[in-house]
């Protein structure tokens, strides 16, 4: 066991960050329909820059990609000149900030794309679960199986997402490979049944992820890398018979890339598919050499015990860090925590619900 705890300073990028909490990527739409970054996310984002590693949430690298009202995006010189001003505002703080590129893939619907079907591995379609789009929520619908013109271009769309993240002053990107979206539906069998060399077997479900990690490695240095993966996730109606060894096979990937962390949703708060046992970050530590991120319903205690027995670098804290933005110095000094916040003030409107949390105040 180790004497370090989440305040423990801790290397990454090649500097040393303030502390191992991690705000995680939280879905919030505050970017309206125009999906600018605007100054109540600066304003959100500032004040949680109490993490050592902001992530941002998860931002859409084209038009293509979109799947989630009002989130934003970095395809235009708007969208990164609002990250700009978010990114120069934690970096004031002296916090470290990362951008999610995120394609929501077959998680989508023609709502938002002009009448034309989202894109995904297969022409699979998410069953019995529908989708909130800009004209009310929806059944989802078969998507179009993605051409291989189709993968290339949106392989070169990461790249360039990589690109303006870097314009926008990010220290690193995180490649979204989890939770169902457009990564992992190639990556799990459930939802990638193509009979080229990007289905069938695992290398070949891989290749797709090997493609955008390339990609992004022309921009960004490995060590500035991140991915999300889910190998107990269900949402959005992920689970393959392989799951361990699809994840055990990509996790020694990444490794073998030098990709600075790994963000792992080790946690079961999201659903778990009960294909198996559990992938957990015992399980993970032995494959990967560089940071891991553990997430999905940590508290403190099993937080700090994380790390002290070296199963994870850093952990990410999500509804916690909604209600209360300064959480590192609440559970410092055994400050009470503002409660949950309604999930009704969880996504879209204004800043109530979102950057109208305090500091706790000591009487």
């Amino acid at each position: 066991m180790s004497n370090n705890t989440m305040h423990s300073p801790v290397s990454l990028f090649g500097t040393e960050l303030k502390n191992r909490f991690v705000l995680a990527p939280l879905t919030r739409g505050r970017a309206t329909e125009s999906r600018i970054p605007n100054q109540i996310m600066a304003d959100y984002y500032e004040q949680r820059a109490t993490a050592g590693l902001v992530i941002a949430e998860a931002t859409v690298i084209s038009k293509e990609g979109i799947g989630w009202i009002d989130s934003p995006g970095i395809y235009t010189d708007e969208m990164v000149a609002g990250w700009k001003s978010i990114v120069d505002k934690v970096h004031a703080k002296n916090s470290k900030m990362v951008l999610q590129l995120w394609h929501c893939g077959r998680s989508s619907h023609s709502d938002f794309h002009d009448g034309e079907l989202p894109l995904s591995a297969s022409a699979i379609k998410i069953p019995n679960d529908q989708i909130h789009t800009k004209n009310g929520k929806k059944d989802y619908e078969t998507p179009k199986a993605m051409t291989k013109e189709d993968i290339s271009n949106t392989v070169n769309d990461f790249k360039q997402a990589a690109i303006n993240a870097k314009a926008a002053g990010f220290d690193g990107v995180e490649v979204h490979a989890a939770n169902g979206y457009l990564i992992n539906q190639f990556l799990d069998g459930v939802s990638n049944q193509r009979e080229d060399e990007y289905g069938g077997s695992i290398e070949n479900r891989m290749r797709f992820l090997r493609e955008v990690i390339t990609a992004v490695q022309e921009v960004y240095p490995s060590n500035a890398i991140g991915v999300r993966l889910s190998p107990n996730g269900v949402f959005n109606a992920m689970g393959c018979d392989d799951y361990n060894e699809l994840y055990i096979t990509a996790i020694k990937y990444l490794n073998q890339q030098g990709i600075g962390y790994l963000h792992v949703m080790d946690g079961l708060a999201f659903g778990f598919h009960e294909l198996g046992e559990p992938m957990t970050l015992a399980d993970v530590r032995p494959l990967f050499d560089n940071i891991i991120v553990g997430n999905c319903g940590y508290d403190y205690a099993a937080a700090n015990d994380a790390i002290a027995n070296n199963r994870a670098d850093m952990i990410a804290f999500g509804r916690p860090y909604i209600t209360n933005p300064d959480l590192p110095e609440r559970y410092k000094n055994d400050w009470p925590l503002t409660p949950y916040a309604d999930v009704t003030h969880w996504y879209g409107g204004a800043a109530e619900g979102y950057s109208d949390y305090t500091n706790y105040s000591p009487s």
